[in-house]
């Protein structure tokens, strides 16, 4: 896929709609000039929708927006586990899937993407709060309730609001690359990037204080990616045992922390592919992989491409 080329994005808005639901993939993917989206808010017609919390809003667009899009997005609404959305809203989205548009449903939304079938033997996943309600009115669905996000292609599914965000920079990385998405995490004051697998809440029994501090131990290893990191060197840093800070970092992200500090350098390299002309052995050298061999070796594990390919698509002017 082209990262220059204009994709259109639905936002659809359902009976219930939340608020932050409906804000989030409007704003991350709003039509701007480094942005190549254009964003229509839909419904099941044209008009006032009653939304959730008090607000309502007025959409311009029916279900032919869902026609119109390359990407859907479904924002979650209260009540989800009582009525499935009106029939028409499940044929617009069925058929919308089976013309190649993405569906991404953010926390309950994924209610209404599950009524489409669509979900069926496939991973998803939910607000935690209505994980076992999606499970038991969709039993043929995979619910993960530990995760913040799933990608299963075509259909995508979110935990609770902020875990939007999270979906949608996923998405951006996957159109534009690393340094778009950073740069809409940025203007977002949001994290660049949390695993899919993280968990969708911390567990109580890791101490508030020790969360800050990883937090700070994992932006100054951001700043020394060209370094040596060891498991140890990290644990120092945070001031704690490697196999405490091992436990509690995977709880945290999702991820080890060798796995975490290689997505790093995977992403820095990424970025540089994107923004410079640094040759494939300069930039291994920059973000800690040694050689040209080794990064190419990651690269094609970790995204299934070479770095010479990743520049072709996502390098400005290639």
């Amino acid at each position: 896929m082209s990262a220059s080329r204009l994709r259109r994005v639905a936002v659809l808005v359902l009976e219930g709609a939340k608020p932050l639901d409906v804000g989030i993939p409007a704003q991350v993917f709003t039509t701007r000039a480094s942005m190549p989206y254009e964003v229509r808010l839909c419904g099941a017609a044209p008009g006032l929708v009653t939304g959730g919390d008090g607000l309502s809003y007025h959409v311009a667009h029916g279900l032919d927006a869902l026609a119109w899009a390359d990407i859907v997005f479904i924002p979650g609404y209260r009540f989800p586990d009582r009525d499935d959305p009106p029939q028409a809203v499940v044929d617009a989205l069925v058929a919308a899937h089976e013309r190649g548009t993405r569906l991404a449903a953010i926390s309950t939304g994924a209610f209404a993407l599950a009524a489409t079938g669509l979900l069926d033997g496939q991973r998803a996943t939910t607000h935690w709060h209505y994980t076992r309600a999606l499970r038991a009115k969709h039993p043929l669905v995979q619910v993960d309730e530990n995760v913040l996000f799933i990608d299963e292609g075509s259909v995508l599914t979110s935990a609770g609001a902020a875990s939007g965000i999270d979906l949608c920079l996923h998405m951006l990385r996957g159109d534009l690359g690393v340094a778009a998405s950073n740069h809409a995490a940025r203007r977002l004051v949001a994290a660049p990037y949390r695993s899919g697998g993280q968990a969708q809440y911390v567990p109580r029994s890791v101490p508030e204080p020790l969360g800050e501090r990883f937090g700070a131990t994992r932006e100054w290893a951001l700043h020394r990616l060209g370094e040596p990191l060891t498991l140890e060197i990290l644990a120092r840093q945070a001031a704690v045992s490697p196999r405490t800070f091992s436990r509690r970092f995977v709880e945290e992200t999702g991820y080890t922390p060798m796995q975490w500090v290689m997505r790093a350098r995977i992403d820095l390299a990424r970025e540089l592919l994107e923004r410079s002309q640094r040759s494939v052995e300069q930039i291994a050298a920059d973000v800690g992989l040694g050689t040209g061999a080794n990064l190419r070796l990651h690269f094609q594990r970790v995204l299934g491409t070479t770095p010479s390919e990743y520049r072709r698509t996502f390098a400005p002017g290639e």
